[in-house]
């Protein structure tokens, strides 16, 4: 019997005349120690192996080795050789230097990525402010068509804006460009956008014409005096649904080319102009409320023409065919993702109704603790859509090494982030509570919260973290079905709890919620048949060939 051993070069323990005799029944065995691989030996045992599989007649008819299967076997193993020898020769530390290199990229994308999803929550209380002058009617009225406009544009544009990150990389990886070619048409790309234009305006049809049974739903009966006002107000906002859906799909491909700066920037310049635009339309042209969506619907559209502007910078923008377009893949992995982001919304609006029943002081305790809550786990969302682009683009090119890498510094990362915001909101949240109300009944109830608020931010980044990896390699069906199924335990235990123990009982409902996520995503990394498999390799992987 023949062995080969590889660490750091090959050596073969038969000689050539034995080979030719015999059959490989014994193991590669190979090692990935780091104290005596250099760039050179990675090269000199990719040469020696394939020199033995051709021409030693190692391996016989019956038993023969595919080269391609070899180095997809080996291939995160000569990944890490190959960068361990690079950082050997250059007298860095094998250990720290590319965990440092991911947690700088990590925190490079995610911060433009936090400010990102923070401009439109300001934009959306400047909104609120200016409207609020002009009365409890009005503000009002504006609140509940707003509430309509944002629930439908998050079941259908988040899972949009996810696939094409992931697609993007995937797409970019895949593809070698030649470096003098500057731009180049990209299938993802376009399907993301023609995507992106036909939800909009379909989007856009389904609330204006269905104004109505929409304002019903959300109880606003006929005759009551927020009907008409509410009614004009998300008629007009509902023209601006294109444009949302168009920029948050150029956002996911922004992401998937790993630019998260460009769209700050774009978001910042667009919802700027709507600090001219409502002085201007609400009161030099007295349209009042009117003028409030006018005056966001084309800060929306400006956005959405910066955003498509800076990307004909980095790709062609060109009518595809049909043939080029991947509608299954968008259609398939978007299901699956509008499937979960149903029954996340599901789950959050039935503890906030299941809060309501409570009466009106424990609902406003509850809000106040909600809006604290999601609020926070913007940093971890942002953090979770820096991995996932980061990890799509290294899984497509099979580096395995790498993901398993990203993957360790993402999770240390956003645990860190979570007993971070733990700490500031345990210190801060009682004194902070009070910028919402003086109400002294409901600042009882929201100091009781402290707990719910404080001490599931480590459960709550952890599970955005897992979604962001989840997105990365493309394994859309299991954060659908596990969400589904969390999202339903969950739901039974808000409808059986908050009768018993009230208030408690719906914090506790979002904390297990945010726990079973995680306790989901842990299980997924750790099974070994599925797009985590290289996880569970050891640093000695072994191939038997019989």
């Amino acid at each position: 019997m023949a062995a080969l051993k590889l660490s750091g070069a090959v050596k073969i323990g038969t000689s050539s005349r034995e080979c030719a005799r015999r059959t490989l029944k014994k193991v590669f065995l190979v090692k990935t120690s780091t104290r005596n691989n250099y760039l050179g030996s990675r090269f000199v045992k990719r040469s020696r192996l394939n020199s033995v599989v051709k021409n030693c007649g190692l391996v016989s008819d019956e038993h023969s080795v595919d080269s391609s299967n070899l180095e997809e076997k080996f291939g995160s193993t000569r990944d890490q050789l190959l960068t361990e020898g690079a950082i050997a020769l250059s007298g860095t530390s094998t250990e720290q230097s590319p965990t440092q290199d991911v947690q700088t990229e990590l925190i490079m994308l995610s911060l433009p990525a936090i400010a990102g999803q923070a401009i439109e929550p300001l934009a959306q209380l400047m909104e609120t402010a200016y409207i609020g002058r002009m009365g409890a009617l009005e503000l009002a009225s504006a609140g509940i068509s707003v509430s309509i406009f944002n629930i439908i544009s998050k079941v259908f544009n988040i899972p949009l804006l996810s696939v094409a990150t992931s697609f993007v990389a995937e797409d970019i990886s895949n593809k070698v460009f030649p470096e003098t070619a500057e731009r180049k048409a990209l299938p993802s790309v376009s399907t993301a956008l023609v995507l992106s234009a036909g939800i909009g305006v379909i989007e856009a049809a389904a609330m204006y014409l269905g104004t109505g049974p929409f304002l019903s739903i959300m109880g606003l009966s006929t005759d009551s005096t927020m009907r008409i006002p509410a009614e004009h107000f998300l008629k007009l906002r509902a023209l601006g649904a294109p444009a949302v859906v168009l920029y948050l799909a150029v956002q996911g491909i922004f992401r998937g080319f790993k630019d998260t700066r460009t769209p700050v920037l774009c978001l910042g310049l667009g919802n700027l102009s709507s600090v001219f635009f409502f002085p201007i339309f609400m009161y030099i042209f007295q349209l009042g409320i009117t003028g409030a969506a006018i005056s966001t619907v084309l800060s929306q559209y400006i956005v959405a023409i910066l955003m498509l502007w800076h990307l004909n910078k980095k790709t062609v923008l060109l009518l595809p065919s049909i043939k080029n377009l991947q509608f299954g893949g968008y259609l398939k992995s978007g299901g699956f993702l509008l499937g979960r982001t149903l029954a996340a919304v599901l789950t959050v609006t039935l503890s906030t109704s299941m809060a309501a029943r409570l009466g009106a002081i424990p609902m406003a305790a509850h809000q106040i603790c909600l809006q604290v809550w999601l609020s926070a786990s913007l940093l971890a969302d942002a953090q979770a859509a820096s991995g996932q682009a980061l990890i799509a683009s290294s899984f497509a090119r099979r580096d395995y090494s790498r993901v398993k890498l990203i993957t360790h510094v993402a999770l240390k990362t956003g645990l860190a982030t979570g007993f971070l915001l733990a700490i500031i909101l345990g210190l801060s949240f009682p004194s902070f509570a009070k910028c919402f109300t003086n109400d002294s009944q409901v600042l009882d109830i929201v100091r009781s919260g402290l707990l719910f608020v404080s001490a599931s931010q480590p459960l709550n980044a952890l599970a955005y973290i897992f979604d962001g990896l989840h997105y990365g390699v493309s394994d859309f069906p299991f954060a659908a079905i596990s969400m589904m199924i969390v999202g339903a335990l969950s739901s039974v235990f808000l409808l059986y709890a908050t009768p018993i123990i009230g208030l408690p009982g719906v914090w506790s409902g979002l904390t297990i919620f945010m726990g079973l996520r995680s306790v989901a995503g842990f299980m997924r990394l750790s099974a070994k048949n599925g797009p985590w498999w290289f996880l569970q390799d050891s640093q000695e992987n072994e191939v038997a060939i019989s």
